[in-house]
C-alpha cells in the first residue's frame, strides 16, 4: 500500500512539473528539484546532483532521463525491489511527458490558425524570459548548495561551495576549452571525467 501511495505521488508530482515546465529540460530541473529534494524530501541534494550528472551523460532529453533516474531512485531508496524501482521509472518518465502529449495534440490543429495571433504572441514573448530564468536557477542548482533558510546563507554559500578549488578548476577549464577554442563537447564531457577520475 505504501507502494502503491509512493506511485501515485510520484505521478502526480511529475505530471504537475510537466504542465508547467516551459523551455526543455534544462528548464524543468529545477522544477524537479524543488519538488523530490525540497517539498518531498524523497531524495537528498547530492543524490539528485549525482542523477543530472548521468543523466547529461545518457543519450536523450535531460528532462527526460532526470525523471527517470529520480522515479527509479524515489522508490528504490523507499526499499521497494527492483522491479518495483522500475516501475517508479516508468511513472515518473510517463507523467512527465504525458502533458506535453496531450497540449501538443491539442493545439497542433489551432497552431496556424492562432499564430498570426497578438494575444498568442505577447503570451509567447512573456514566456521566453521566465524560461530563461527556469534555465539560469538549474544552473545555480547544479553549482551551488545553499540552505536558503539559514540566518546567514552567505557563509553557508562560501563554506559549501568554494572549498572544493578542483572542481572551479574544472570548470573554468571546460569554459576555456568550449568557448574560447570551440572544443568538441564530448571531448570535454570525456576529458572532464578523467580528470575527476584523477583528482578524487
Amino acid at each position: 500500500m505504501e507502494t502503491l501511495s509512493l506511485l501515485v505521488q510520484l505521478f502526480g508530482t511529475f505530471f504537475v512539473i510537466g504542465i508547467f515546465t516551459f523551455g526543455g529540460g534544462y528548464a524543468m530541473l529545477s522544477l524537479i528539484q524543488t519538488q523530490v529534494v525540497v517539498a518531498h524530501g524523497w531524495l537528498s541534494e547530492s543524490t539528485f546532483t549525482n542523477i543530472i550528472a548521468i543523466s547529461q551523460m545518457t543519450p536523450g532529453p535531460i528532462g527526460v532521463n532526470c525523471a527517470t533516474y529520480a522515479g527509479y531512485e524515489v522508490l528504490h531508496s523507499a526499499g521497494a525491489p527492483w522491479l518495483i524501482s522500475v516501475l517508479g521509472s516508468f511513472t515518473a518518465t510517463f507523467a512527465l511527458v504525458l502533458p506535453s502529449f496531450l497540449i501538443v495534440l491539442a493545439l497542433v490543429k489551432f497552431y496556424q490558425k492562432f499564430l498570426g495571433n497578438s494575444v498568442f504572441q505577447g503570451v509567447m514573448s512573456w514566456l521566453r524570459p521566465a524560461v530563461v530564468g527556469l534555465i539560469g536557477a538549474a544552473a545555480l542548482i547544479l553549482i551551488f548548495t545553499v540552505d536558503w533558510t539559514g540566518l546567514t546563507p552567505h557563509l553557508t554559500l562560501l563554506r559549501d561551495n568554494f572549498i572544493d578549488w578542483k572542481s572551479w578548476v574544472l570548470f573554468a577549464a571546460a569554459m576555456v576549452a568550449s568557448l574560447g577554442f570551440k572544443v568538441n563537447p564530448i571531448i570535454i564531457i570525456l576529458a572532464g571525467g578523467l580528470a575527476g577520475l584523477l583528482l578524487y
